[in-house]
């Protein structure tokens, strides 16, 4: 059920409020302003540093064989990344032969949901009616419950345990005959799902305060387990042999009948662990998912869920300087650094080719904010005059479309006379372009837009015709 809280906010505090609202515009546009000039000389910057990496490198034919005549060369390369480092979490007592370990966990909770409604009112106040809506979802972290509005939905969180994801990489990470530095090694994304093998003590562990925690929020719950039907699997039994017997045995007899019992040992082992885990009522463990939680699934809130996934070998490219037996990024002319790894096996030139595009993409997105915050910023400079003239809603909300209006056409011309001068820097044709193109902008709203004025202005004042008589 929906819960709703309505404010009223005064039309002096609003007042007050858009001229306060004057330094943080100030502030938004010249942090948009700083960005677009920085983003600008840093994608000319890396597209230069690229150009000069693909016409330097150099194809690494064999990687399994270290080759001192490329040592300081910038190569492509390709080989298989394996590691003979063995990784462990300590927490769960599991580990593995791997290039990383990682854990992730999600909690599931209560999740709060907002939906605002602003209504302005004759005489400058705004009503504003908050929606609150509440859904159970799976989460990152806990969630505080204590703090959200509606009262029925309060202190209706918890969580069984709380762990913290985790990852751990080897140190040590062959590329045929040579070493991956750090940065290429956390480059690696050959993730596979983990196996758990957990002890069996360390699980009732976990199922014994699992269930104290559970039964101090929800109570004492009756047991969910599933009768189990008597089995008629009995133990293993080994052929029980006299010593006398044995003693005219042959050595290899012997070897056999011991090998007989370390297999009947091992079958009553494993039947004993799965009679154990039925008593497991509270933690449950399912490939790489370690629950806690009553039934996994048909999740409470409360449970937590914690996966394992580990890195594994695999046939990579890099794109690096050889630097002995190891790697380190290559430093262009105007100091820009570059090295990376990528999955399989690719040419140098895709590989440039792909960072030019991501280049670009990136250049595209702080662009895009840049001019946002621009935009944003002037708004919230010249937001005053909308807010002063909100005691007629109707009339200040024609005047806040025109303010809108100009502050976005400005903003954009703005926006492209700092990317045409940091251009000016680097490419001065492209830079003039832009410039003439904002000049033009700025032709149009200031005198075209003054004439349709003037246009409809007089309209306005020219006399109605007589109606003509019959």
């Amino acid at each position: 059920m929906a819960f709703t809280e309505t404010t009223t906010m005064g039309y002096g505090t609003r007042v007050g409020n858009s001229f306060k609202a004057i330094g943080s515009g100030i502030l938004l546009f010249v942090i948009g302003t700083a960005l677009l000039w920085w983003n600008e000389g840093r994608a000319v910057k890396t597209e230069k540093m690229l150009d000069e990496a693909g016409s330097k490198y150099v194809e690494m034919e064999n990687p399994n064989k270290k080759d001192a005549s490329l040592d300081g060369e910038l190569i492509c390369g390709t080989a298989m990344a394996t590691t003979e480092d063995s990784l462990s979490d300590a927490q769960f007592g599991i580990g593995a032969k791997a290039i990383a370990l990682r854990r992730s966990v999600e909690y599931y909770q209560w999740v709060e949901h907002s939906e605002e409604k602003t209504e302005d009112k004759l005489g400058g106040k705004q009503v504003t009616t908050t929606t609150y809506t509440y859904s159970k979802q799976w989460v990152s972290s806990p969630i505080q419950s204590s703090e959200f509005h509606d009262p029925a939905y309060q202190n209706k969180n918890m969580v069984l345990t709380t762990v913290d994801d985790a990852e751990q990489y080897a140190e040590n990470v062959s590329f045929g005959a040579y070493q991956l530095n750090e940065s290429l090694i956390h480059s690696i994304s050959s993730r596979e799902a983990m196996n758990l093998a957990i002890a069996e003590d360390l699980l009732k562990q976990f199922d014994k305060s699992t269930q104290a925690a559970y039964e101090r929020f929800y109570g004492v719950q009756k047991s969910i387990s599933v009768k189990q039907q008597p089995t008629t699997q009995q133990p293993a039994q080994s052929p029980v042999i006299p010593d006398s017997i044995r003693a005219l045995l042959s050595d290899s007899a012997k070897a056999v009948l011991d090998s007989i019992q370390a297999v009947n040992d091992s079958i009553n082992r494993q039947m004993e662990n799965a009679e154990n885990k039925k008593d497991l009522e509270y933690i449950h463990v399912a490939n790489n998912i370690l629950y806690f939680g009553r039934v996994p699934g048909s999740p409470e809130v409360g449970d937590v869920r914690v996966s394992f996934e580990k890195v594994v070998p695999a046939k990579v490219t890099v794109m690096a300087v050889v630097d002995g037996d190891s790697f380190k990024p290559f430093k262009a002319k105007n100091g820009k650094r570059f090295q990376t790894l990528v999955m399989g096996k690719k040419s140098g030139d895709e590989i440039i080719e792909a960072e030019k595009e991501a280049n670009n993409m990136l250049l595209w997105f702080f662009r895009i904010i840049g001019i946002v915050m621009v935009i944003g910023g002037l708004k919230g400079i010249f937001g005053f005059i909308e807010a002063i003239l909100k005691v007629v809603p109707f009339i200040a909300g024609i005047f806040g479309w025109g303010i809108g209006v100009i502050c976005t056409v400005i903003g954009i011309a703005w926006s492209l006379i700092v990317i045409a001068i940091a251009w000016l820097f680097y490419r001065p044709l492209l830079g003039i372009s832009l410039l003439v193109l904002a000049g033009f902008l700025i032709w149009v709203f200031a005198f075209k837009g003054k004439d349709k004025l003037k246009e409809l202005a007089s309209k306005t004042k020219q006399p109605k015709a007589a109606p003509a008589e019959v």
